[in-house]
Order: C-alpha cells, then structure tokens, then sequence
C-alpha cells in the first residue's frame, strides 16, 4: 500500500510557498513555480502534498529522466512480439493539462531542459527516433525545486516559472519545535496523522474547487493595469511576462479569498511572487 503523503495543511510556515502552489492551482497559467532554496526545507514535501488534493493532478519527474521517458519511444513488448514499432506515450504527454514536478530542476541534462523549453513553448511533445515521428498535446505546469547550492539553473527555464519563492528554514523557536514533532508524529503514525489533519485538508480541498470556479468572474480594475506598468517600468523589466503573471496572479488570490474583484493588497502579493526572478 503506498504510503500517505504529509498534508498540505500539516506543513509548519512556508506561507509564501503555499500561496504559489495555491494560486498554480486556481490558475495554471500563470506558469510554473519555481521554490529555491537550502534543503530540509518542505520543499518537496510542499509539492508533493499539493497533489494530494482533489483538483490538482501532479507528476514527478525523476532527475534519472531518461528522454525516451520524458518523450516517449518504441514500445518495445509490442515490437518484439509483432515486429511493428508502435509508439508509447512519455511523460509530457501524459502531463497535458496536470502539474509536472521536477525536482532538482537544476540538475536536469541539457537534453532534457531543451526538450522542457520546447515543450512549454509550442504546448506539443514532438518526438522523433528510430523511424517514428509523433506528435501530442502537452499544456502543463511546471514546477520546480532546487538547492542553488548545487549548481544553477539555465536562465531561459528560469524564465518559464511565472513564480519564485526563495524558501529557508523556520528560525522562530517555537515554529522549530513544532515542525520536528509534526514530522516525528507522521513517521510514527502516517495514517493517525493524516486523519487527525483531514478536516483543514478538505476545507482547503472546497477553497481550492470554490476559487476555481469564481476564478472567470473575478475582474481586474484598470487601476491595477496602470500600477503593473508603472512597477515592471521602474524595475526594468524585460518582456511584459511578468506583468501578465502578476495580473493573473492577483486574480487568483482573490479568488481564493472569494472575492470577485482583485485589488492592491492582492497585487502587492502577486508581485512578491511574481518579480524577485
């Protein structure tokens, strides 16, 4: 029996991250998102828990991704028995219209970020080798951990995530205190904790479900239009990507606080996450 995943709701601070990967959740296009920092941090933990919720289909890629796995290839049993090459759907294509997570995102061949970025770009796995060409779908979210301690990343991926949150460690002592035993407590008992976290589990499961379907309704007052260009003016921002992410980005967080109407403290916060990059 696979092992439960630690709740979202159980993950101690972080709040700034689990606002990225809530709002990926409500809108998807706005990109990716991008957690950096030190490790033993609930980086993976976060993103892997975030796909415990109903409403968010998340899959791994493994930094051992092979490009057959990540494109896919000749079915071999197939080929073997009959002699016909048929093809075998990889990863990316399975990943149309879910969250694709890729830890240690840094860490990825060449052959692969460059496979990612083409992907991301056209919103079409293309795969071509050993006398098959296919082509299928594949519109997904990006997301991504890395510890810029080991190396870092290529700056046209970094491009792709719409949001980044530099994650550190709890320095309260009290937070650390209480990360250490929510974590002992999961290892001694996964199921009694994950059952004693149900209910903020699914009270978050019906925000998440609520905002995305307020999300269409939600408007954007042309204030916000005018203070996006101002900033994103200011700071020298290249593009206007950033400025359609914060936009979105306002959009969502309103949505989650069943708002129909985004304003300045949402944009305020879809900057924070949505510029350091």
């Amino acid at each position: 029996m696979d092992r439960p995943l630690y709740p979202f709701t159980a993950v101690v601070g972080q709040e700034r991250a689990k606002q990225a990967l809530l709002c990926l959740a409500v809108e998807p296009r706005i990109g990716g998102v991008l957690l950096c920092g030190e490790k033993g941090t609930a980086k993976s933990t976060l993103v892997r828990a975030l796909g415990g919720l109903d409403g968010v289909r998340l899959l791994e890629l493994p930094v051992s991704a092979t490009e057959d796995m990540l494109l896919g290839g000749v079915e071999l049993e197939t080929a073997v028995r009959t002699g016909r090459r048929t093809f075998q759907p990889g990863l990316l294509a399975r990943a149309d219209g879910a969250v694709l997570y890729a830890d240690e995102v840094n860490l990825l061949p060449s052959a692969l970020t460059a496979a990612l970025l083409d992907t991301l770009e056209t919103g079409v796995c293309r795969m071509e080798r050993d006398g098959i060409s296919h082509t299928c779908p594949a519109r997904f979210a990006l997301v991504g951990t890395m510890n810029p301690e080991e190396g870092t990343l290529r700056p046209q991926l970094l491009d792709r995530f719409g949001l980044y949150v530099a994650v550190t460690g709890e320095r309260e002592l009290e937070a650390r205190k209480e990360v250490v035993r929510r974590r002992l407590a999961f290892e001694e008992n996964p199921a009694a904790f994950c059952a004693r976290w149900a209910p903020e589990q699914e009270a978050l499961r019906r925000r998440i479900g609520s905002a995305q379907a307020l999300l269409p309704q939600v408007s954007l007052p042309e204030p916000l239009f005018d203070t996006v260009a101002r900033v994103c003016t200011a700071l020298q921002v290249d593009g206007h990507r950033a400025d359609i992410t914060m936009l979105k980005t306002a959009r969502a967080l309103a949505a989650l606080e069943g708002r129909t109407e985004a304003g300045m403290e949402e944009l305020r916060r879809a900057a924070e996450l949505a510029l350091p990059h």
